[in-house]
């Protein structure tokens, strides 16, 4: 979802503007200690040099596949909902962000120096075992260590990597591993083109200028390969979902947090929606989404044409917060009735910045999967 580049600036605004990262937060050190919640740090500023999203703009491709350093947030965010050829399920999520520190170059030349810091987080919710593994890692953008490129594309952060080809960005390679998890995956375009969210690929947040992000995605993206859980490797194939934001952007005063949803119904339609909630748990009208029919054509989701409730409850053992792991959407005027339930409880990401994200099975009207994120829940 558009914000959560937001949990990246956030999260680092506790590093030191020469790159440095903060502590290691994937330690077990306890009960949250080391965490930061979203909404601890929702009113954070970037700083002022950067650029706002504070209008709508003509997209650039392939420029705009790359990176944008003159804003403060930036991310590549992947999702899917795997299978093995006998139908084992898997989930999984791989996210790079990128965030500017300090407006401008670096002064000196160190060359370790850097304004711009990346962060990664890999997962992978292995439904039968009813497990869900998850991973971050950070570097500073300097040294070969992380970065992006347009052409062809790519972009890295260590041995996690996004790569294209030099005619286009697809087919997508998406490699990353971690002591116990890992992914080789290839995503293919498939038949829909891409969609540019909110207005022309503006998407506001709150009532304040600039207070929003450019926001594409690619809804259905054909995908094969394999991962591995532990030691043992499985053969995959399923579909993915690509959203890529930027902006330099936070949340109102007066903003919670967010419930994103990425789904793809069995009948070829895609629908996203979040919904920007209040303090007091109110959905907000900044709330929006999309529906992608099998063709491509596109519907504007908003609250007057959507509603969303949850009716289902989860509490983590490890922070203590409580998550609604079960939701009803509706999209009366085009018979859309589903039932969104969490294909794992525990799918918490609870690393430097806490926030729900995993798999999500859907029913009701129409079935399918699709991916759930969940952010500002105490």
């Amino acid at each position: 979802m558009v914000l959560r580049g937001i949990l990246l600036l956030l999260g680092l605004s506790l590093a030191g503007c020469d790159g440095s990262p903060p502590p290691d937060a994937t330690q077990d050190t306890g009960r949250d200690t080391g965490r930061v919640s979203v909404s601890e740090r929702m009113a954070a500023q970037p700083d002022p040099g950067f650029k706002r999203a504070d209008r709508p703009r003509e997209f650039d491709f392939p420029a705009d596949h790359g990176a944008h350093p003159e804003y403060a947030t930036e991310w590549w965010y992947f999702t899917g909902n795997l299978a093995t050829q006998d139908g084992r399920p898997f989930g999984y999520q791989l996210t790079l962000f990128r965030v500017g520190l300090a407006a401008g170059m670096p002064a000196g030349d160190a060359p370790l120096r850097s304004t711009q810091m990346y962060m990664g987080h890999l997962a992978i919710t292995d439904i039968r075992e009813q497990r869900h593994h998850s991973q971050e890692r950070f570097s500073r953008a300097a040294a070969g260590l992380a970065g992006a490129r347009t052409v062809p594309l790519r972009v890295w952060l260590g041995s996690w990597a996004i790569s294209g080809q030099a005619t286009g960005p697809f087919p997508l390679r998406l490699r990353a591993d971690a002591e116990d998890i890992e992914i080789d995956l290839t995503l293919q375009p498939g038949d829909k083109p891409r969609v540019l969210q909110g207005d022309a690929g503006w998407s506001q947040k709150s009532a304040a200028p600039g207070n929003a992000s450019y926001y594409y995605s690619h809804t259905r993206l054909p995908t094969s390969g394999r991962l591995r859980v532990g030691d043992a490797w499985y053969q995959v194939s399923g579909n993915s979902w690509l959203d890529r934001e930027w902006s330099s952007s936070a949340l109102g005063p007066d903003q919670a947090g967010w419930d994103w949803f990425a789904l793809h119904l069995q009948d070829g339609r895609d629908l996203m929606f979040y919904r920007m909630r209040g303090k007091q748990g109110e959905a907000q009208s900044f709330s929006q989404g999309v529906l992608v029919d099998q063709h491509g054509e596109t519907l504007k989701l908003d609250l007057d044409n959507t509603r969303l409730s949850p009716n289902q409850h989860w509490q983590s053992d490890a922070s203590g917060v409580r998550y609604p792991v079960g939701w009803r959407l509706q999209v009366p005027g085009k018979g859309i009735d589903l039932q969104i339930d969490a294909r794992v409880a525990d799918q918490e990401m609870n690393h430097s910045v806490r926030y729900w994200e995993g798999a999500v099975a859907v029913s009701g009207s129409h079935r399918g999967v699709g991916y759930l994120e969940m952010s500002g829940y105490q």
